[in-house]
């Protein structure tokens, strides 16, 4: 008798392990989900451009993200979001994750630009150019590197490459017992358009001697452009090419403020919208001045036009040309002095004319040249970029950490005193080309410019976020108020999209909250399925064959007796 109610204790003892170790697992489901609440994390992402361009559809598409983070050197990457930084970012990993349809991409940058090497800066830029300009459904955010993302992220790439040099046992074992995070990334409200989109354009005007004066157009387009609108900061493309403007503005105004230092030609200033996007700020000031204005000075005699771009880096000036300009001409005269003052003061600066005609059929105009180009106005671009195809001119990480002020002033000087020795003919006066217009308290100053670029590039320059930002908007009027400073005539011309059938449209959502838990596998799930399903399933049959079980065990009790 006590040896059968010890078998059947035992019996007891053993369902009751089995239920103390599923009570154990579901224990730790219910902390691990706990921990959810308490060690969740928010944080602020970037969503990647969205936009149409002339009805192509540019960027990415979707916004919602509800998936397992992963890093790259994860072997699985399907409905996970894979998380990269900077340096892990190339375009085969990009593709690679559409091709294993990854639930999204989040990029993480550093908050410090200026650290991070150039052949690493050059290879982002190159992937970036190319992500972008392709459409997406899948979701890619940036986010700024943060001390918590950058722990979840250490941590998770520690799982990963310890499972790829793991036996498949442990493989095993680790997808059951291993931590992982889950990101939420979601709004309300589906993705919408932006119908009303704004670019602005101001001018201004410095009128020289005499009458019916031939006019100089200096101009340069202020927006900014990268993979994500929020980090576009753009200090080279184009933040350079304005602050050189407003230098210019400065130092001319000193010129023609004396009535007998004023050239016999105008100066019309002017600052474009929507450069990043086909110049349609430009496109359409031109239309207003020439289509609907009699009294434009695009109407008159024009000189040229000087496009200014991506003026604070390199070691060389690039003329663009969409049509080289004759000998004799006002514009050929220009580029004689523009060669003769570099070769004559910065002789180590390589200048070059670089023509490329205008090519109707293309989608995307290189230039902001080829929109005067279209109207027979005489124009030109000038850049330290041969390529205009640069991923320096739209990238997230044109900041002014990368910018050199000693080259942005030494360009600054270049196109000063060119401009200085065409409008005033001090060539065929016999003025020496070594002597400098701009010298003394009128010469370009190094700390108004890097001024200029810490203040421009202080903000993002997006054209999707200047008209609807109150601190952006403040950008502009800043601008414009450094125009009445100094130039006559100071206007504000705003440009709306057509509803009906805009060249160029934006979207919403461009700025998201992303919440990130501590949570298991998914693995774990189906093991503590498992787990319940077989406790269950031996209950069940330990009650119907109660009487089978117990007979069974009397027997095994009374053999020993027996022998």
């Amino acid at each position: 008798i006590l040896s059968n109610v010890t078998m059947s204790l035992m019996l007891m003892l053993l369902l009751h392990l089995c239920g103390f170790c599923v009570e154990h697992l579901l224990l730790l489901s219910i902390n691990e989900n706990a921990l959810t609440a308490v060690q969740g994390h928010e944080f602020t992402l970037y969503r990647m451009q969205q936009y149409n361009l002339q009805q192509q559809k540019h960027g990415c598409r979707g916004a919602l993200v509800v998936a397992e983070a992963r890093t790259v050197e994860e072997r699985v990457l399907t409905r996970r979001c894979v998380v990269m930084r900077l340096a892990d970012f190339t375009l085969d990993r990009y593709q690679d994750a559409l091709r294993h349809n990854a639930a999204s991409v989040l990029i993480l940058v550093p908050q410090n630009i200026s650290s991070v090497p150039q052949d690493v800066i050059q290879r982002f830029m190159v992937s970036e150019a190319e992500v972008v300009m392709n459409d997406t459904l899948m979701p890619v955010y940036a986010a700024m590197e943060e001390e918590e993302l950058l722990s979840m992220y250490e941590e998770m790439k520690a799982a990963s490459l310890a499972l790829q040099s793991s036996s498949p046992l442990q493989v095993l074992s680790s997808m059951v017992t291993a931590n992982g995070f889950q990101i939420f990334v979601g709004s309300d409200f589906p993705i919408k358009p932006i119908s009303d989109t704004a670019f602005i354009t101001l001018e201004g005007v410095l009128f020289g001697t005499g009458e019916d004066l031939p006019t100089v157009v200096i101009t340069a387009h202020y927006d900014s452009f990268g993979i994500a609108p929020w980090l576009s900061y753009g200090a080279d493309s184009n933040a350079s090419g304005v602050a050189v403007l407003l230098e210019l503005v400065r130092l001319f105004h000193r010129l023609y403020s004396d009535a007998h230092s004023q050239a016999r030609y105008n100066i019309l200033f002017s600052l474009t919208g929507g450069g990043k996007y086909n110049y349609q700020g430009t496109k359409r000031w031109i239309e207003e001045n020439l289509d609907h204005t009699e009294s434009s000075l695009l109407h008159e005699n024009v000189a040229f036009v000087l496009c200014l771009d991506t003026l604070a880096n390199g070691e060389g000036l690039y003329l663009h040309v969409s049509r080289p300009p004759k000998p004799g001409t006002i514009q050929h005269a220009f580029i004689q002095e523009l060669d003769q003052v570099i070769s004559s003061r910065f002789p180590s600066v390589k200048f070059g004319i670089v023509h490329k005609k205008i090519n109707l059929g293309e989608r995307a105009l290189s230039w902001e040249h080829e929109r005067y180009g279209m109207r027979r106005i005489p124009a030109f671009t000038l850049s330290h970029l041969e390529d205009p195809r640069s991923g320096l001119r739209g990238s997230i990480l044109d900041t002014v950490t990368q910018t050199d002020m000693k080259k942005l002033r030494r360009n600054a000087v270049i196109i000063a005193e060119s401009m200085a020795r065409f409008m005033y003919n001090l060539t065929k006066k016999g003025s020496p080309k070594e002597l400098p217009v701009f010298r003394g308290h009128m010469e370009v100053q190094e700390s108004r410019l890097s001024s200029l670029m810490s203040y421009l590039s202080s903000v993002p320059r997006a054209s999707q976020l200047l008209d609807r930002e109150p601190s952006l908007q403040l950008l502009i009027s800043t601008l414009e108020h450094e125009f009445s400073q100094y130039l006559q005539h100071v206007q504000r011309h705003v440009f709306r999209t057509d509803r009906r059938d805009p060249e160029v449209v934006f979207f919403d959502q461009m700025k998201q909250t992303m919440m990130m838990h501590r949570v298991k596998p998914a693995v774990f799930d189906l093991f503590l399925g498992a787990c319940i399903a077989a406790y269950l399933g031996v209950v069940y049959y330990a009650i119907q064959n109660l009487g089978h079980i117990y007979m069974k065990i009397t027997k095994m009790a009374m053999n020993p007796k027996q022998q």
